[in-house]
């Protein structure tokens, strides 16, 4: 029988005690890995796909709520539960402007813990699946690139519709109608897919959308 694989917590405590137990607790429903210190959570967060994390605050190295901003300038909206022992109303409200999705004080109980991630994750869930352009991993729930040497390009919200559509039929040539047709704002004229096109080329690579003469678009290689 297959055993589902368990959700993927990516945990930044600095605490020796604290951390390993937090992630004894949470174990047996996610797949728990735990960061010591900002840095290594900001390579971890940039660098693997997570379900949900959870952030201590007072951090060395980085502080969790510059850790989180960061996460989220580059486009990773993975729900984040921001843990710490500041619980002053300005504190939480600091937490949440950074771009936590849940603010816990300490000491927290275990299984409020647990209730708050799951609400977290129910709210926000899990982002769709990546998908490959030309070697670059495309993710459409965070609208961001991620090149195959680690490096992050954030989308806007009508470019990442636009290479949606085409990354899903990779084979099929793109009338400019059909693309316009399939963003969210269809109040434009088709020519302004020639603008979005642009844009992605300058972001990425001249060759991640391919121009097929006379006909439209298509996706490319990427390289």
């Amino acid at each position: 029988m297959h055993t589902p694989e368990l959700p993927r917590l990516l945990l930044v405590e600095d605490d020796p005690i604290l951390g390993p137990l937090t992630a004894e607790l949470l174990a047996g429903d996610y797949h728990v890995q735990l960061a010591a210190d900002g840095q290594t959570g900001l390579h971890l967060g940039l660098t693997e796909h997570w379900d949900v994390m959870v952030i201590d605050r007072g951090l060395p190295v980085m502080d969790g709520l510059e850790l989180l901003a960061a996460l989220r300038r580059k486009g990773i909206a993975t729900p984040a539960i921001i843990l710490t022992a500041l619980s002053a109303t300005i504190d939480k409200i600091a937490g949440l402007d950074a771009g936590a999705n849940d603010y816990m004080s300490k000491p927290f109980d275990a299984g409020e813990l647990r209730a708050r991630l799951r609400a977290v994750t129910r709210r926000f869930p899990a982002a769709v699946p990546l998908l490959d352009v030309g070697g670059w991993l495309f993710d459409p729930a965070n609208r961001s690139l991620r090149s195959p040497y680690g490096e992050f390009v954030g989308l806007t919200a009508k470019e990442s519709e636009l290479l949606a559509l085409l990354a899903a039929s990779p084979e099929k040539v793109f009338t400019r109608e059909e693309l316009l047709a399939g963003l969210s704002h269809r109040d434009d004229s088709s020519s302004v897919i020639d603008t979005y096109v642009h844009y992605l080329r300058k972001k990425v690579s001249k060759s991640l959308v391919r121009t097929v003469h006379g006909l439209g678009y298509q996706i490319g290689d990427g390289a």
